[in-house]
């Protein structure tokens, strides 16, 4: 074979190498995605069942994208990441009739993006913003998306919440917060950590309770 044979031969060899390492990282990249998706739902199915929560109960999210993904908080957002992580949440709240609100990043104060019925329902002030990947976090960009009529509110009364990579939900939940462990504690590459809440005890030591 020729010098020139030799050459294109060794070119072709390295196209259809680049070719297949390219395809698998494609595949490694769904693969993971779905985990993402099994793992969240999961977390979303055990946490409503120990928290006990009812139709029309409120349930807040916070998630990076970018902890899931494996980077620092802020600095890898992930469109992807979010949405697979939402779908898996979403299919078992709306099975259930549970509301969702997602929290947006720091730089939106945290606020949170909810159904408009279920913001005035509550009495929740609406304020004006539209999140986006760097400035509301990707979660919250997605279900800003995906709801029917999504608004933004600052401050919420949450009965049960899921934060995926630590993003700080307490000060969406209602007193008093519980923190419930699950059979996981991440999804894909992010801390979980979840809570239900409950009503406050009140009254002395003759008082009596509801378990």
């Amino acid at each position: 074979m020729s010098e020139e044979g030799v050459r294109i031969e060794s070119i072709s060899a390295e196209e259809v190498s680049a070719e297949e390492v390219s395809t698998q990282k494609a595949a490694s990249r769904e693969e993971f995605l779905e985990q993402v998706k099994r793992e969240a739902a999961q977390a979303a199915a055990e946490l409503i069942e120990a928290a006990g929560l009812e139709a029309g109960d409120l349930f807040v999210i916070g998630c990076s994208s970018s902890e899931i993904v494996g980077e620092r908080i802020g600095h890898g957002s992930s469109l992807e990441a979010a949405q697979a992580a939402y779908d898996g949440i979403w299919a078992e709240l709306d099975t259930r009739g549970i509301e969702l609100a997602a929290q947006c990043c720091e730089h939106l104060n945290r606020a949170i993006i909810l159904e408009k019925e279920s913001a005035k329902k509550r009495g929740y002030e609406i304020v004006n913003v539209v999140p986006q990947p760097k400035a509301g976090g990707s979660f919250a960009t997605t279900a800003y998306e995906r709801m029917r009529c999504p608004v933004a509110v600052e401050e919420i009364r949450a009965d049960a919440g899921m934060d995926i990579g630590d993003t700080l939900i307490g000060m969406h939940l209602k007193r008093v917060a519980v923190p419930v462990r699950l059979s996981l504690n991440k999804i894909g590459h992010a801390n979980l950590v979840c809570a239900r809440t409950r009503a406050k005890y009140i009254g002395g030591e003759r008082a009596h309770y509801k378990k």
